[in-house]
């Protein structure tokens, strides 16, 4: 009698802990849901409603870079790249989408910081993103103090300010040089963000390949030799990390070359690159599309399964090679 009712306890001891373990996956789950995309312009266009400014160059490259943050650190769930505790610390496909937009507000900063708020190389830095760009850097994963999350609430309060001196038309330490030369220096940065995010989803599938290193350049030289045949393949435990920092590195960008594309209209359109600036947003706008499988998959690249990382890097390396030519254009006459 007392090993049958012994039995039975253990029973609905077993069943408690794996429903609560399936109620943990579920909330996890559900708090795992990436934001959808905002229309910039509109956003532009009620920040300056609501501030009473006239919307100047860079007002629309600052208010996104804020909106972004504030989605990364507001979206449902809130931050979760440092959480500790379950069930936030069992999801690992969400702070790689995070770690993707940090990424790609880290590259915007730095050129806000040293090309678009600077006339030339001796001018004097603003003193807003001098504070800001630093404290993008933080750990992204640390949980104790500072915190990323106050440390890109920092970021948030410090551009806001930027972005009230930019409009100000008696506060004239604070610019916003819409040039060619500016927006090219982003657009290399972009570059190789892209160029390294396309390569680790291609590499999905084992790469067998010559070394080229030092394609280009009879004389280069490199400090460790390497192999002439270098094989590639990221690990299937990381597949998914990288697909979502992809689309979270996607998202992010795609918001900014909107934001470019009302704060250098004019730039572009002379330099005739306002079509090469919307082919590359319109590829940015497919790695956006739902995932409506369950997970990632990672079929071979004519296999029967799916792989959605060479999906993802196709619409990266379409973006990719759309930049390299609107930098291009940026550079000519």
């Amino acid at each position: 009698m007392r090993i049958g009712k012994l039995k039975l306890s253990v029973k609905w001891l077993l069943i408690s802990l794996v429903s609560f373990l399936i109620l943990l996956w579920i909330v996890a789950w559900w708090f795992s849901e990436e934001p959808d995309t905002f229309d910039v312009e509109q956003r532009v266009e009620a920040e300056a409603k609501r501030l009473n400014l006239e919307p100047v160059n860079g007002f629309a490259t600052s208010t996104a870079a804020i909106d972004v943050l504030d989605t990364l650190l507001n979206k449902r769930g809130g931050y979760m790249s440092n959480d500790l505790l379950p069930p936030f610390a069992w999801v690992d496909d969400i702070p790689a989408w995070e770690y993707g937009v940090v990424q790609m507000t880290r590259d915007l900063l730095l050129v806000m910081r040293n090309e678009y708020s600077r006339s030339q190389s001796q001018s004097a830095e603003n003193t807003f993103l001098v504070v800001a760009q630093p404290a993008m850097n933080i750990d992204h994963t640390s949980w104790f103090a500072p915190s990323p999350e106050s440390e890109f609430s920092e970021v948030i309060s410090q551009l806001k300010q930027y972005r009230l001196a930019l409009a100000d038309p008696n506060d004239h330490s604070a610019q916003f040089y819409s040039r060619a030369d500016n927006l090219r220096a982003w657009v290399a940065e972009v570059e190789k963000r892209l160029g390294s995010l396309s390569r680790r989803l291609s590499a999905s599938v084992a790469r067998v390949e010559p070394d080229v290193t030092l394609a280009g350049d009879a004389n280069a030289r490199q400090s460790t030799p390497t192999p002439r045949i270098v094989r590639e393949q990221t690990s299937w435990w990381k597949i998914d990390d990288v697909f979502y920092e992809a689309r979270g590195a996607s998202w992010a960008l795609l918001h900014y070359l909107k934001a470019v594309e009302i704060d250098f209209r004019d730039i572009l359109e002379d330099k005739n690159a306002l079509i090469s600036l919307q082919q590359i947003i319109s590829e940015l706008e497919s790695t956006q599309k739902t995932l409506w499988s369950p997970m990632v998959l990672n079929g071979s690249g004519f296999g029967l399964m799916a792989n959605h990382s060479l999906v993802m890097a196709n619409y990266i390396s379409r973006a990719n090679a759309a930049l390299i030519e609107l930098r291009s254009l940026l550079a000519q006459g």
